[in-house]
């Protein structure tokens, strides 16, 4: 690799980077083979499919590499054709200018909010309840994943929600409590609240940390979406294991929560994932800090 000018620092030699862009992309399928295997067999899993589903980011645009901002692809030419790409001399870079003019205002709001959550101590009293607050009360068809049995039943489900105080701060779960659950949380987060309320013990903050990554593309190097990712892979399996579904046939042991012993175990983990969260957010704010603010309109 060689130094150019100061908006693009480091060239990558053609193989260089095909390897890179190669190594990305094996890894991805390693990682997505069997969604991509149940999708053509029309079948669904509750955890797994969650961060396609819900994110709607789909396998193939997650192997997409892209090296970020500042670095170089000599013979990139194809790339001309990529979205806030340019190609200069046959050397293609992110285009942030012109990023910027498209997603300028996704980058304010993400800058706020990783500013806010690195800077907030973490919550860690919540034991996973908004997904027993989701199916509290609920009707059969209300339940989001009425395919799996309850670990409690209905009426053990609804009494772990009436013993314990739900503190949801973040809007797209506590969206989607029933609407027997809604009053008993002692927060209301909405959309406009959302860097206000954002704090680091969350653990679908934790999740969103890929949702920014990938909403952010090409500026955001690939390395950092897919850590991103494989952390969102993992806080999920929890959310899911304390959720109140029996998903054992899976292979996932059930944490129960309503236990003390469940409560210190879901704890500890979670202190670890916001631990790793942040450090990310860290590095996605080092990305996007240098960008600036969106023009006007």
């Amino acid at each position: 690799m060689h130094t150019t000018d100061p908006v693009t620092s480091t060239v990558l030699e053609e193989h260089v980077w095909r390897a890179l862009a190669e190594a990305h992309a094996d890894r991805v399928e390693e990682l997505t083979a069997d969604r991509v295997a149940r999708r053509r067999r029309g079948l669904t899993h509750p955890v797994e499919d969650f961060l396609f589903d819900y994110y709607g980011h789909r396998p193939a645009q997650l192997a997409r590499w892209h090296p970020g901002v500042g670095v170089g692809l000599a013979g990139g030419d194809e790339r001309s054709g990529w979205t806030a790409y340019r190609v200069v001399d046959g050397v293609a870079v992110v285009d942030v200018a012109r990023f910027l003019e498209r997603r300028g205002a996704a980058v304010d709001f993400v800058r706020a909010l990783l500013t806010a959550t690195l800077d907030r101590p973490g919550r860690f009293g919540c034991f996973g309840l908004h997904e027993w607050a989701m199916v509290y009360r609920a009707s059969e068809d209300e339940v989001r994943h009425s395919g799996w049995p309850l670990r409690l039943g209905r009426a053990g489900t609804d009494a772990v929600v009436e013993s314990h105080t739900l503190a949801c701060s973040h809007f797209d779960a506590a969206r989607f409590f029933t609407t027997d659950a809604r009053p008993r949380n002692v927060l209301s987060p909405t959309r406009q609240d959302q860097v206000a309320l954002e704090q680091p013990g969350c653990l679908h903050a934790g999740m969103d940390v890929y949702k920014w990554c990938f909403k952010l593309a090409p500026v955001v190097p690939s390395d950092l979406t897919l850590e991103a990712f494989e952390l969102a892979r993992e806080i999920r399996e929890l959310d899911m294991r304390a959720a109140p579904y029996d998903l054992t046939e899976l292979g996932y042991r059930p944490l129960p929560i309503e236990t003390p012993e469940g409560k210190a175990e879901y704890a500890a983990t979670q202190r670890g994932f916001s631990g790793r969260a942040q450090a990310l957010r860290g590095r996605l704010l080092e990305v996007v800090r240098p960008l600036g603010p969106s023009s006007p309109g």
